[in-house]
């Protein structure tokens, strides 16, 4: 009787793996978490999010403090784990610090799209836009990144990483949402990720469910 309780249970077990979705949030310091105790980062207050709604999800934070979108390609090789169903790529901001050239920021973000693709992962993409000072063909050719890559690729897509914090079309001023921010006026604090998160968390069941939806 022991082994036959033991046996079910071990399929039990086997099952409940087979159901939790494992998504790997591939980012720079927005995602690592900059700035803030460990469990008031984005990751961990998104995984709390998807606890209180009931999704059965495993987050994995691939957020690297000043990486750009070239990190992040060098690495989203081993970022794409085989327990990785789902990412999260929210990169392009230290692009902008740097002022590197929209076309290198495509190229790289393609290239991670591409292995995600190679990888069978679904993918969740994360605008970013440039600020006016670089010049209106700058922004052009920046901001219209994510948009066309989300649909070359068929990618779920939400407009920015700040989009809890401002509407689609408003240039993002840290110091009138000060409120929300980190005294360097880059990185959101505890309150400004919570709202971060409210308007991601949306986005990441509905990418659970591509990804359940795929494995059917």
């Amino acid at each position: 009787m022991r082994k036959a309780l033991a046996g079910i249970l071990m399929v039990w077990a086997s099952v409940a793996q087979a159901d939790e979705v494992v998504i790997a949030a591939l980012g720079d310091s927005l995602t690592q978490g900059y700035g803030l105790p460990q469990a008031e980062g984005f990751v961990p207050q998104l995984q709390t999010w998807l606890d209180d709604h009931g999704a059965d999800v495993r987050m994995i934070n691939a957020g690297v403090s000043g990486d750009t979108t070239a990190g992040g390609l060098a690495r989203v090789g081993w970022t794409l784990e085989p327990e990785v169903d789902g990412m999260i790529v929210a990169l392009g901001g230290n692009d902008l610090l740097r002022g590197l050239n929209p076309m290198q920021a495509r190229t790289n973000i393609d290239g991670i799209l591409q292995a995600a693709q190679a990888a069978d992962v679904e993918v969740l993409l994360i605008g970013m836009q440039a600020p006016g000072n670089f010049g209106p063909d700058y922004k052009a050719q920046f901001d219209a990144i994510y948009p066309e890559l989300a649909k070359t690729y068929g990618t779920g897509y939400l407009y920015s990483f700040f989009a809890g914090l401002l509407e689609e079309g408003q240039p993002l001023d840290p110091v009138a949402l000060r409120a929300w921010f980190q005294s360097d006026g880059i990185h959101p604090n505890a309150l400004g990720v919570e709202r971060i998160v409210q308007a991601v968390g949306p986005q990441v069941l509905a990418l659970v469910e591509q990804v359940r939806a795929g494995g059917q």
